[in-house]
């Protein structure tokens, strides 16, 4: 039998009033980006806001669904694009019918992530429009152009990003410093980009220094900062023990910079990584205007690995800045530190300082003597005193000892380092331009800077013992005359140890004076 088929016009959807039930206009969206933070990028991104706005409103059958921009956010990850993610879950929430967007490149520039997210609007109809590329995301063509067009665009952004490398690269060859100086506490920029001193800022970084030597732990800098209302480098309230570390190890702080301490992984994740000899470094000497002496800097060094290497007998020790005295004392029988202890003998209280040895271990461990606090104290103060009233000789010792440090000059050792090393770069750059095999002799240039730098590191801690020789003959020589009471800020400047025998104790300062103190016990 033959199939018969009849055809059933379609009838117009008619409301219950019997009118035509209006068609609802597309939710239109568009989406923006410039990259940099530049005037001319900046005005761009005003250029694109305007005209899409525009666009989608002059279309009858668009209703405008609102500019998603981001501005000064690069295209090669969507992560720290905050309006592009939120206009895609707008489109996942029903909220947009249609994206607009000028390129490709505005889009993404990762093809992985251009793609993921073209598919993901594709899953629940929503187009992509291009309009430099005339590409509809829901066209037969479209995702084929689309591959083509993004692996393009990611081409073009990784040979923009080798650009940028090659131009760090040129930069730090010359020994030109590149710092965020709006963030760089005690430092900004003249006209011609160079750093120079910000002198209220670089009151701060003295301060933490000094401070630091004098004996304070971080955390007492950081609360100091705050309480006196002082601000960061970024202009922020908050102080952290990190903020101080990094101030105290930051080597440009005495006017030298090491560029390239850190490297980018790849283009397109932006990740940074520790440059462990991975990539070239640069450390340029003299760089800028220093606001803390080298030796000054170095001493700071010295204390910070000191202190985080409290270890006696074997045994750590974590530093405190409590008490000057703590990590100072020790005992003359074990050679391990005396704690402070308070004592609550039948009522009757004190603070004594004891050996950690015999308090973890008792009297069979070691049998060292406990020392009232008041008897260090005078101790101190009367060692002190001591030099005040035979200031004559001691300043002599000083002198003395200033002299042997000032006759051990490491002047020609660094002449010689330099001459070598002025030679062998040479050599090194003769090498490179034929695309020899130069190995050996960049290890040869390391072992040299390496040999420099603890020259320079020694010689600085020279700087620095000779600044505290000059610095004790100055107190004495400017003392009114004996110290009427212990002064914690005193020890934590002069003495170096303090050593508990049977029979009285050696007070060791850091200048070099030894006095032997009779307890009377």
């Amino acid at each position: 039998m033959a199939k018969n088929i009849t055809v059933i016009p379609a009838k117009p959807l008619m409301s219950r009033q019997t009118k035509t039930e209006e068609i609802p206009k597309t939710r239109v969206a568009a989406y923006c980006r410039v990259s940099t933070d530049s005037d001319e990028q900046a005005t761009s991104y005003e250029t694109q806001v305007n005209h899409y706005t525009d666009f989608i409103k002059k279309n009858p059958a668009w209703k405008f669904a609102g500019i998603y921009a981001d501005d000064g956010i690069s295209g090669t990850n969507t992560k720290k694009r905050e309006n592009f993610n939120r206009m895609i879950d707008d489109c996942m929430n029903g909220k947009i019918d249609l994206v607009i967007t000028k390129s490709i490149s505005r889009f993404a520039r990762n093809t992985l992530d251009c793609l993921k997210y073209i598919r993901k609007l594709k899953d629940v109809n929503i187009p992509v429009f291009f309009e430099k590329e005339n590409i509809n995301t829901m066209d037969a063509k479209g995702e084929v152009l689309i591959t083509i067009m993004a692996s393009l665009a990611q081409q073009e952004s990784q040979s923009l990003s080798q650009n940028v490398k090659l131009g760090f690269q040129y930069r730090y060859q010359q020994g030109k410093v590149q710092v965020n100086h709006n963030w760089f506490l005690g430092y900004t920029k003249d006209q011609d980009g160079n750093l120079i001193i910000e002198p209220e800022e670089a009151k701060v970084v003295r301060r933490i220094y000094r401070e630091y030597l004098e004996g304070a732990s971080m955390p007492d800098i950081a609360r100091g900062l705050m309480a006196d209302g002082i601000l960061t480098g970024g202009h922020h309230k908050k102080w952290c023990v990190s903020m101080i570390q990094g101030i105290l190890s930051n080597e440009k702080y005495m006017g030298d910079a090491l560029l390239q301490k850190t490297y980018t992984v790849d283009f397109l994740s932006k990740k940074r990584v520790m440059n462990n000899g991975i990539v070239p470094q640069y450390y340029v000497e003299n760089s800028h205007p220093a606001i803390i002496p080298k030796e000054i800097y170095f001493r700071a060094q010295e204390e910070m690995y000191r202190r985080a290497h409290l270890e006696i007998n074997g045994v750590h020790h974590a530093y405190s800045s409590k008490y000057a005295l703590t990590c100072v004392v020790i005992c003359g029988k074990c050679g391990n530190i005396y704690r402070r202890i308070k004592w609550n003998n039948r009522g009757k209280k004190s603070v004594v300082w004891r050996c950690c040895s015999r308090v973890t271990g008792g009297k069979k461990v070691c049998s060292a003597r406990s020392v009232h606090e008041e008897v260090l104290h005078q101790a101190v103060l009367d060692s002190i005193n001591q030099v005040f009233e035979d200031s004559s000789s001691y300043i002599e010792i000083l002198q003395e000892n200033l002299k042997e440090i000032l006759e051990n000059s490491f002047e020609s050792d660094l002449l010689k380092i330099d001459k070598k090393l002025e030679t062998k770069q040479e050599k090194l750059i003769g090498i490179a331009k034929v695309q020899g095999n130069y190995d050996k002799l960049v290890g040869e240039i390391d072992d040299l800077k390496r040999k420099k730098q603890e020259i320079l590191r020694r010689q600085a801690l020279d700087k620095g013992k000779i600044q505290r020789l000059k610095d004790m003959e100055a107190f004495i020589r400017g003392a009114s005359g004996p110290l009427k009471e212990y002064d914690e800020k005193l020890v934590r400047r002069f003495i170096e140890k303090i050593i508990i025998y049977d029979c009285g104790m050696e007070i060791l300062f850091k200048s070099g004076i030894k006095i032997n103190y009779d307890d009377a016990l």
